[in-house]
């Protein structure tokens, strides 16, 4: 009995789809909210980080913290362990293109259906209005486009090439759809063997490796086969020699890699530079500050310390970035057209206590700066600011913040 998978287009009736094979053929279905439940459990990160993986684009903060690749790292763990766990599986969403394309007993579905069709879906199923469903229709395209990009690649979600089965459900209709799955199913091309097994391994192995790696802060290609690991590295580099090191002796720690082979892929001369993500120092630093030239040199100065920020001139940015970008600290001006330093402050406080708020200003009295210890600010800083102080300020939130994780 084969693995299915099933990726679908928002609308396309894959629920009517799905729902049939798993009443009349005895699969269990695996959602991309138990993928997450489980890489959650695996990882210690928190389920909302690792489902943010799915949507298109990256924090602000990501060249540096590499939080998206850290989510894939170990959602492809958690994969790994389900298809290890047995073959009666349906996994439908995102997650069904986390598994390489060399496990034989997969079969992968694509349903979809034209635009026409998906929104007389929404209307009649759903009751949106055409506008609302067009929001939602090109948002969960761009979506999946996204994603199928940094897995496999490959520019068109819907392309031939990544499935067995491209199916329009709406003109094939969901009773020969679903006869048509269950045709492909009973195929000897899809039956589980020796060798679909072992390619099952190998993606766990691999997807150990890219964990123990994400965990160190790197973020390469990883391959493996019968326990002999291959290691890309898709970024221009420095030191390339320092770095194959780095990397062939923390993958070579993964219990069942028998050899580590590192290499430059096809991406060596992209502009971008490799960066290993450091842990010991903040990633995710929003600089507020209406003095635009005075920030911007304040973000290379602490890029030179390889510690990672955005900026932000107005506190308005800065509250709608909370929730999309989640930074960790912020360096906070008080003097600033529109919404000013305390409000800003009061209002992170409020609805994310979690982030710690240095306040760096040239402006403040003393009662401002009793007024911002008191709504919660981790430090109070005075311009122009000892880049060394800010440095040593910013590690020690840094530090509360891990502390407190």
């Amino acid at each position: 009995m084969p693995v299915i998978t099933v990726f679908n287009g928002l609308f396309c009736q894959a629920g009517n789809v799905v729902q049939r094979l798993l009443d009349t053929d005895g699969y269990t279905l695996v959602t991309d909210q138990d993928v997450v439940a489980e890489a959650a459990a695996l990882s210690g990160m928190a389920e909302e980080k690792l489902a943010r993986a799915f949507t298109a684009g990256t924090s602000i903060f990501n060249a540096f913290s590499h939080e998206k690749e850290r989510a894939v790292a170990w959602l492809r763990l958690a994969m790994a362990h389900r298809l290890l766990d047995g073959e009666n599986f349906l996994f439908s969403g995102f997650a069904s293109q986390l598994p390489p394309d060399d496990i034989g007993h997969l079969l992968r579905v694509c349903l979809i259906a034209g635009i026409k069709e998906r929104l007389a879906v929404a209307r009649q199923e759903e009751g949106y209005a055409e506008k609302h469903a067009q929001k939602l229709i090109r948002k969960d395209d761009e979506d999946r486009a996204d994603w199928v990009k940094l897995l496999k690649g490959v520019d068109d979600p819907w392309s031939k090439e990544l499935y067995d089965m491209v199916l329009p459900v709406t003109s094939t209709g969901v009773d020969e759809c679903v006869a048509l799955i269950r045709e492909q199913a009973g195929n000897t091309a899809v039956r589980v063997s020796e060798s679909s097994r072992a390619a099952v391994l190998d993606f766990l192995l691999s997807a150990k490796v890219e964990t123990a790696l994400v965990g160190e802060g790197h973020n390469v290609g990883v391959s493996s086969r019968k326990g002999d690991v291959t290691l890309t590295i898709n970024k221009h580099v420095l030191m390339l020699e320092r770095l194959e090191k780095e990397l062939v002796e923390v993958a070579s720690r993964v219990d069942g890699v028998k050899s580590v082979t590192a290499r430059v892929g096809k991406g060596f001369h992209k502009t971008d530079i490799y960066r290993k993500a450091d842990f010991e120092l903040p990633s995710k630093v929003l600089l507020v500050d209406d003095e635009r030239e005075f920030v911007q040199t304040l973000s290379e100065r602490l890029l030179l310390r390889d510690m990672g920020s955005a900026v932000v001139y107005d506190g308005e940015s800065a509250l709608n970035l909370l929730n999309d970008d989640q930074p960790e600290v912020m360096i906070l001006d008080l003097k600033m057209p529109g919404i000013d330093g305390i409000e800003v402050l009061r209002r992170v406080k409020s609805t994310r206590p979690e982030i710690e708020v240095i306040i760096l200003t040239g402006h403040g009295s003393d009662k401002d700066r009793e007024i911002c210890m008191e709504l919660g600010a981790f430090a109070y800083l005075h311009k122009p600011v000892d880049i060394d102080v800010l440095s040593e300020t910013l590690k020690a939130a840094n530090d509360k913040i891990r502390d407190s994780k």
